[in-house]
């Protein structure tokens, strides 16, 4: 199994840019790095969803509303993916979270990201922009 740990969310103004961190710690026998890991986002009231996934060569996927402005991207070497978002806008407050599935395939599934995809999950991290 693996754990998940966010962090780098903030409370920034509109127009900013952060960089969230997810770091992964696998059991000995476990292999991060045939693991499918992405990105969701949840706000108030809302539904949890993806907005970006990583496979284990490097190929990415995104949630057309953020494509142009997010990108993720992952160091195995670490254990850590991470979630650029560019010009962030208000409409972008939610608590981000990292996910991770369990099918050591390396690949992901759906395209965006569907949360009954994902095995493993994050505490999340608060994204709040004003």
């Amino acid at each position: 199994d693996v754990q998940l740990v966010e962090s780098g969310g903030d409370s920034v103004q509109a127009g900013d840019s952060l960089r969230l961190s997810c770091a992964a710690s696998e059991q000995s026998y476990s292999r991060y790095d045939d693991r499918c890991m992405a990105w969701f986002r949840q706000a108030p009231g809302k539904e949890r969803d993806g907005v970006a996934a990583i496979d284990n060569d490097g190929s990415t996927t995104y949630a057309d509303s953020v494509k142009c402005r997010f990108t993720i991207s992952r160091d195995d070497a670490m254990k850590t993916v991470y979630l650029r978002i560019n010009e962030l806008k208000p409409e972008d407050t939610a608590t981000y979270y990292c996910a991770a599935d369990g099918k050591f395939d390396g690949y992901c599934y759906t395209k965006p990201p569907a949360l009954p995809a994902y095995d493993f999950w994050g505490q999340g991290t608060q994204v709040t922009v004003s």
